[in-house]
């Protein structure tokens, strides 16, 4: 897909999913952004709340989504042996849009469950009480109240992350 085309509303199914899941949430709109931290900055919400969903395949055919902190990179040894695998890769942008029909690339929402996915987060989304995460477009983003999307999602907590300790001592308080 053109990095320059949005869509210009949320995905309707994450819409139908939250609502028939009693998860209370905000749609925010905001300049096209392409990458977790940069719709975070967009937003106006701190990156450590926005989550960055990456696409993953073990070598048993298993997909799966991680979920992670914008400000964290995935830890691929780590991901194998979250899921039990001996080996673990990222889906290309190319499985990701035919995985998630209707969804931009790189804008999947943290939703599992929308799609088939079983869905793994770092521990540190737990720190948060609330997050962010992509809405299917470049253009909107989903709030919502952590605990409510981790229990409608059934979310399963790993430790996922390289750490980003770029951040000033200050920044964490």
């Amino acid at each position: 897909m053109n990095a320059t085309t949005t869509l210009d509303q949320p995905y309707p199914r994450l819409i139908d999913w939250l609502r028939s899941h009693g998860v209370e949430y905000e749609i925010h709109e905001h300049r096209p952004a392409f990458t977790a931290r940069a719709t975070a900055s967009a937003e106006g919400v701190d990156p450590r709340t926005f989550a960055k969903v990456v696409g993953l395949e073990a070598d048993d055919g298993r997909r799966v989504l991680a979920i992670l902190d914008a400000t964290d990179q995935l830890d691929l040894h780590k991901a194998r042996h979250t899921l039990g695998a001996s080996d673990v890769r990222l889906l290309t942008e190319e499985e990701l849009t035919i995985l998630a029909p209707g969804c931009e690339a790189g804008a999947i929402p943290a939703v599992g469950s929308l799609f088939g996915l079983a869905m793994y987060a770092d521990r540190a989304v737990r720190e948060d009480e609330e997050i962010s995460f992509n809405a299917g477009s470049h253009r909107f983003s989903a709030r919502v109240q952590r605990t409510a999307w981790e229990t409608a999602a059934d979310v399963a907590y790993a430790d996922l992350a390289v750490k980003d300790d770029s951040r000033p001592a200050w920044a964490s308080s």
